[in-house]
Parts: structure tokens; sequence; C-alpha cells
């Protein structure tokens, strides 16, 4: 049996994380979560990451900073931003791979993840 495929979500909210590790992990995935984006990066760096879906506003290291650190680090590995803003600025269009509307449908945040892993592999 082959190991299963891990996603890295990252919120600093509590429940919309446990939300999405849910949804991600009831399709079959593996799931790691990070409650900021410094802590985000350590596990970034220690695991194998096949997709990272973080929100773009959060405390400390917003998710822009985020991206950009983790494309440093390794740049094949898709990002899939979330926000609640109407609009992102178009950097965050530029370092992402794709990005969502936080409060939208889990099974299109799902699609859409399926789809970056993918186009990864």
């Amino acid at each position: 049996m082959a190991e299963p495929l891990t996603i890295l979500c990252v919120d600093d909210e509590e429940t919309p994380l446990a939300i999405r590790k849910l949804v991600f992990e009831s399709a079959g995935y593996a799931v790691l979560t990070a409650g900021s984006g410094e802590s985000a990066l350590e596990v970034f760096r220690s695991e194998k990451i096949k997709l990272a879906v973080i929100d773009y506003s959060m405390t400390g290291m917003n998710g822009l900073e985020l991206a950009r650190e983790m494309k440093l680090l390794n740049p094949q590995v898709p990002i899939l931003m979330l926000s609640g803003h109407a609009s992102l600025p178009q950097e965050a269009h530029s370092i992402a791979d794709a990005t969502i509307q936080k409060a939208g449908d889990p099974r299109q945040l799902l699609e859409l993840a399926t789809e970056l892993i993918g186009q990864s592999m």
C-alpha cells in the first residue's frame, strides 16, 4: 500500500485549520498543520510535503511572506493560498500556484488541491 501524500495546512485560526485537516484526511491525504508561518517553515523543512495550503491573513508572518520563503526552499511544492479578502496583492497570485476564497466549498478546495498535486508529480 502506497504511503499517503502529505499536505501542510497553515492557518492561525484553529477551527478552519481543523476543518481543512478533516477534509483532506477524508480524501486519503496525510495532513500536517501549523498555526503560524514560523512553525510552518519548520515543518516544511523537515517533512516531504506535496502541497502547502496557506491562509493569506495571519498574524506575524503572513501567507505571502510564508509562500515566498517556501518557494525559496523548494519551488517544486505547489502552494494553494486561501483568502477571506475579495482580492489579493498581485505578488500573491505570482507566488502561489493557485488562490481560492477561504469560505468556499470544501469540495472545490479538495478538487483544486488534488489538481495541483497531480500537476507537480
